[in-house]
This record gives structure tokens, C-alpha cells and sequence, in this order.
């Protein structure tokens, strides 16, 4: 199976110049999880809220390092994810487009 998260769109801190750690600025994360279907799921509901609470309490300074911790967190919140596909965009901070860093986690391999 596969959840698909799209355009979860929030503010939060992240960033690692001055404007950017007093103001929270506008982000969209995007993910992908495969994950064996058997007799349990998983709750996007929940994954999603976790996102969002995750990024907020954090204050990243890169989105690197946000991918990096963020699938960690996930992974041990939700075991059963074996891929896990994150994407998270800072659609204001050029003015001329929107600016992404991605990942892509095999667990299971």
C-alpha cells in the first residue's frame, strides 16, 4: 500500500538565516509511504499531524537536516513503513520560485 500526503501546507521556523529564526515562514511537505497492508494501517491522519507537530517543535536550521531527523521520527512512530518518500518546499523564500529539497529512505532493503 501506499499513503500519499500532498501539499501539507503550515508555518514553523526553519532555516538558518537571521529573518528565518525569528519568523516562521510558510512550508509544503509532500510524502510518499509504502508499507505491507496486513490487518492494521496506517493512520494518515495521525502521520500528518506528526509531521506538522515534528517541524514546528524542531526549528531546523537546514532541510536537510529536517529530512534526515523527520524520517527517523517516522519510522519509529510508524514501523511499518519500509519506503518513505519526503519532499518539504519553501514556496516564499526566492521571489522568482519555489525552492525543495527531497529524500527517498528504503528501510527494508
Amino acid at each position: 500500500m501506499k499513503i500519499h500526503i500532498e501539499d501539507l501546507t503550515f508555518s514553523c521556523i526553519i532555516g538558518i538565516l537571521d529573518f528565518e529564526r525569528k519568523d516562521k515562514q510558510e512550508i509544503i511537505i509532500n510524502v510518499t509511504i509504502d508499507y505491507e497492508f496486513k490487518d492494521d494501517f496506517i493512520n494518515y491522519a495521525e502521520l500528518a499531524e506528526f509531521i506538522k507537530f515534528t517541524m514546528i517543535n524542531e526549528k531546523f536550521l537546514l532541510i536537510e537536516d529536517a529530512l534526515r531527523n523527520l524520517s527517523i521520527q517516522l519510522k519509529n512512530k510508524f514501523s511499518k513503513i519500509n519506503t518513505l518518500h519526503l519532499k518539504i518546499t519553501k514556496p516564499s523564500i526566492l521571489p522568482d520560485c519555489m525552492v525543495s529539497v527531497s529524500d527517498t529512505v528504503y528501510f527494508n532493503s
